[in-house]
């Protein structure tokens, strides 16, 4: 069975810090394109960060030089490193992963509160 599995959510003053990992397991194919998303109660989910597997980012212009996403592709791991946290980055946050021939999965979801 693939799945997802998120964690590193939590509640953080603003200004602060929060490091998400997403573990991708159940498949031996190619995990492609990763990706964090967000959903904030009462919107739409967005796109915040993605990640090629060879390493080419791109980043939603409302946390560009906040957050960094990465991954490490010997562990099937992504990750979002989230710097000087705002109230309005508030959200449930989704890992996506693209893999081959199996298709797109999503993950359960981690909720991150910056509030003081």
């Amino acid at each position: 069975q693939v799945q997802l599995v998120e964690s590193g959510g939590g509640l953080v003053q603003p200004g602060g810090s929060l490091r998400l990992s997403c573990a991708a397991s159940g498949s031996n194919f190619r995990l492609n394109r990763m990706g964090w998303y967000r959903q904030a109660p009462g919107k739409q989910r967005e796109l915040v960060a993605t990640i090629t597997s060879g390493g080419s980012t791109n980043y939603a212009d409302s946390v560009k030089d906040r957050f960094t996403i990465s991954r490490d592709n010997a562990k099937n791991t992504v990750y979002l490193q989230m710097n000087s946290l705002k109230p309005e980055d508030t959200a449930v946050y989704y890992c996506n992963a693209d893999w081959a021939y199996v298709g797109q999965i999503w993950g359960r979801g981690t909720q991150v509160t910056v509030s003081s």
